[in-house]
């Protein structure tokens, strides 16, 4: 029974969690713990890192730091915000007949 809510809100939870940290972290200090392997083994430009800056950067309105992160910023945040909203859908909202 756990096993299978673990499985079926995992991908909702992580999501929703992801969201919040970039909320929450300010993109602008270089020097903020990270978990990027990369960053880790002394290599300073990471895709992954430049989303996530980006995405900082829209949840405090700034579209012009945001876009200089990473160009993607943006459609990444519409995507993960679709995603979420159709895993809550699925899996909260509509009901299960089974």
């Amino acid at each position: 029974m756990i096993k299978t809510l673990f499985a079926k809100y995992f991908e909702l939870t992580f999501w929703v969690a992801a969201i919040i940290a970039l909320a929450v972290t300010a993109p602008s200090i270089e020097t903020h713990f990270s978990l990027c392997p990369l960053k880790m083994a002394g290599i300073t430009w990471c895709p992954g890192c430049g989303l996530g800056h980006s995405i900082s950067w829209l949840f405090r309105g700034n579209i012009s730091n945001s876009f200089q992160a990473h160009w993607l910023g943006i459609p990444a945040l519409g995507i993960i915000a679709w995603r979420i909203f159709t895993l809550t859908r699925n899996n909260l909202v509509k009901p299960h007949y089974h």
